[in-house]
């Protein structure tokens, strides 16, 4: 199954993991249970549940652009679908993958030009081996890696996805002049930076649409590169799966759900989600979408800890004085 090795290097090989083929049905309870590809990374599924002759599909996080690194996405028949809306505002909109891979290519070459090391950051499991996959069509020199990305990298080849050939960072110490460093964002703020003497930053994101973010966490440049759907792909796969309800969660679910009701279809962010952040009546804001004994029970246990805190430190002060006075 597409992903296994991916999967077992994630949870560990001791974990017992149950491979299923793209399509293939089989029984959970009294549901029938099938995966789909999502396109998101390699062996990312959507979820197909069929029960009491009703479809429901969860896709997970999922993108519509080519990847070669990963099976494409399938749009799925069904009656109801749960998607995710993590770009869901028309401003994202997304160029063609081969076209960044060239503006990051042309960038490295440019940089190398100058004596510049190219460091670029992108998440270490899917974008990572999509850009080393995607540089293939302009060079075949290999570009050095973090050591996140290593064995993520290692896993993908060792699945047969045609890569750029790859070099641990710390296999050198000269600066890496001249080179491509793929690395994890978290990596951008740490001493490993500190290896690299002359070198120039770049973020690989569907975030670089907006100015504002690159320039606020300091990249020198933005490339936009994303592993999730865009505006016009989030609608179009609403419309493909023809569901007459949808569920939209994880990201920018209101923008999503205004447009698609008004398009005719049922659909609605589900009560209590992480990003809904309204509420129609007190007694909304008060159930917390279902969780708010828990919610306001946090608070009052938390308001309980300080209010017994202030009174300790009250009577320990009173006593210090006290013993001070005799």
């Amino acid at each position: 199954a597409e992903g296994l090795e991916v999967t077992r290097l994630r949870v560990g090989p001791e974990t017992d993991v149950v491979p299923h083929a793209w399509g293939e049905r089989f029984r959970l309870g009294d549901a029938t249970v099938s995966l789909h590809p999502a396109g998101h990374i390699r062996g990312s599924a959507q979820v197909r549940v069929e029960r009491g002759g009703e479809v429901w599909v969860v896709s997970g996080d999922y993108k519509r652009e080519v990847d070669p690194t990963c099976t494409p996405f399938e749009a799925v028949p069904c009656d109801v679908f749960v998607t995710e809306a993590t770009f869901a505002l028309p401003i994202y909109r997304w160029r063609p993958t081969g076209e960044v891979i060239a503006e990051i290519f042309a960038w490295w070459q440019e940089n190398a030009a100058n004596d510049r090391t190219s460091l670029l950051f992108c998440y270490a499991l899917g974008k990572a081996q999509r850009v080393l996959a995607g540089l293939t069509a302009h060079t075949d020199a290999p570009v050095f890696v973090h050591g996140a990305v290593e064995p993520l990298t290692a896993a993908y080849r060792a699945a047969g996805v045609r890569m750029l050939d790859t070099l641990r960072v710390t296999d050198r110490a000269d600066g890496h002049v001249g080179q491509l460093v793929v690395a994890p964002p978290s990596a951008s703020r740490s001493p490993w930076m500190r290896r690299f003497r002359r070198a120039e930053t770049a973020f690989a994101s569907g975030w670089m649409r907006v100015r504002g973010v690159r320039r606020g966490r300091g990249w020198d440049r933005g490339f936009v590169l994303s592993d999730h759907a865009d505006w016009p792909g989030l609608v179009e796969t609403v419309e493909a799966t023809g569901a007459g309800r949808v569920f939209v969660h994880h990201g920018r679910a209101e923008a999503l759900v205004r447009d698609l009701c008004a398009r005719g279809v049922d659909a609605r962010a589900p009560a209590g989600g992480l990003m809904n952040l309204h509420w129609s009546s007190l007694s909304d804001f008060l159930a917390m979408g279902g969780y708010g004994l828990y919610v306001w029970g946090s608070f009052g246990m938390t308001a309980l800890v300080i209010g017994v805190e202030l009174l300790s430190l009250r009577w320990r002060r009173k006593a210090l004085l006290q013993e001070i006075d005799q």
